[in-house]
């Protein structure tokens, strides 16, 4: 027999939602998920929501600066990849190109070439070969990382395994 899930009061959420938004960077899109599935009514999640914001817990610009710098920086995400995933969770586009131009560009660049070496060394791609920069190349692409940027770093890589 299932048990049922005791009633969660709007307080309650609140407080709840407060806790992880101090916690750590969310934004109104997934503690508006979280709400829902705690079967709030949608007036009491506007006003939760509505809370959060003018509290400041839930800020879209902060958001989306913090989170260009962990997905670029830990997971070596291109911007292409960040700006989609910061549109899925409903990011304003200004919010989203703000916390992209925010990040660094030189460190960008060396995050790309890091990305692409290390594909290098994992897949033991030789770049001489047309099919193995193609294979490269279209992981880099994968990884939400732009053409250009993408084609630079396949000449830095090769420039550097021709010095070697």
């Amino acid at each position: 027999m299932m048990k049922r899930k005791k009633p969660v009061t709007p307080e309650a959420a609140r407080l709840k939602m407060a806790g992880l938004c101090a916690r750590g960077e969310h934004c109104r899109f997934e503690i508006a998920e979280k709400l829902r599935k705690m079967e709030l009514s949608k007036t009491d999640i506007e006003a939760i929501l509505d809370y959060l914001e003018s509290n400041r817990f839930i800020d879209s610009s902060r958001f989306a600066t913090s989170f260009v710098r962990d997905k670029v920086r830990f997971a070596g995400w291109g911007f292409r990849k960040v700006r989609a995933a910061l549109a899925l969770k409903r990011i304003p586009q200004e919010d989203i190109m703000a916390g992209i131009e925010e990040f660094d560009s030189d460190e960008y660049q060396a995050m790309a070439v890091r990305v692409a070496g290390s594909k290098l060394r994992s897949s033991h791609l030789d770049l001489n070969l047309a099919e193995d920069r193609m294979k490269l190349f279209r992981s880099m692409a994968s990884r939400g990382f732009e053409s250009n940027l993408i084609s630079r770093c396949i000449s830095t890589l090769r420039r550097q395994n021709q010095e070697d």
